[in-house]
């Protein structure tokens, strides 16, 4: 599958709204997300939804991702590992399909993995941000759609660009009334 059509109507295409500012995206509203994900499903994407908020320690983090991805045995349960892995995702050595129009890695509850393990809950997006971006290389679409708990929630910028909010919340005032 190519990256994008340059002579299609784009403005339309949920998956090129999401890419377009940043490989890796931020929801608060569970109902947007799951929204955005069934669009997704239904435009041919694989998705894979991992409960962050069940990792209170790197390790928990590295076991449901590597069984969600069908790592080797031989992964190592490390970050420099989890880069290794992901680049070979992203050439379809496993974890995902080429007849899939692309992958997506959902993460909800991210802010309490983030609470738990800082540093690695940044370095996890940057991670899959840059393997993404490669991805983009071989016509692999790859995105990841993280949901926070906390509407205040921020990010270093990843893969050289910055975590954004999706365009339904990404005003600040979208997010400080309750959730429906």
């Amino acid at each position: 599958m190519s990256a994008f059509d340059l002579d299609a109507e784009l403005s339309g295409d949920a998956a090129f709204r999401l890419v377009a500012p940043s490989y890796v995206r931020l929801f608060w509203r569970t109902s947007v997300l799951d929204t955005v994900v069934a669009t997704l499903r239904e435009q041919g994407y694989q998705v894979v939804r991992l409960d962050a908020s069940t990792w209170p320690s790197e390790a928990d983090l590295h076991r449901d991702i590597a069984a969600a991805l069908h790592f080797p045995d031989y992964y190592g349960h490390n970050l420099n590992a989890l880069n290794d892995c992901l680049s070979d995702v992203v050439t379809y050595d496993y974890g995902t399909t080429p007849d899939a129009t692309g992958l997506v890695l959902v993460f909800t509850g991210y802010d309490t993995f983030s609470r738990h393990c800082p540093r690695t809950a940044q370095v996890v997006l940057d991670i899959i941000a840059d393997q993404a971006r490669a991805a983009a290389l071989f016509g692999h679409r790859v995105c990841c759609l993280v949901q926070s708990n906390d509407p205040a929630i921020r990010f270093e910028p990843v893969g050289a660009t910055p975590v954004t909010w999706n365009d339904a919340e990404w005003l600040d005032s979208t997010r400080q009334q309750d959730r429906p």
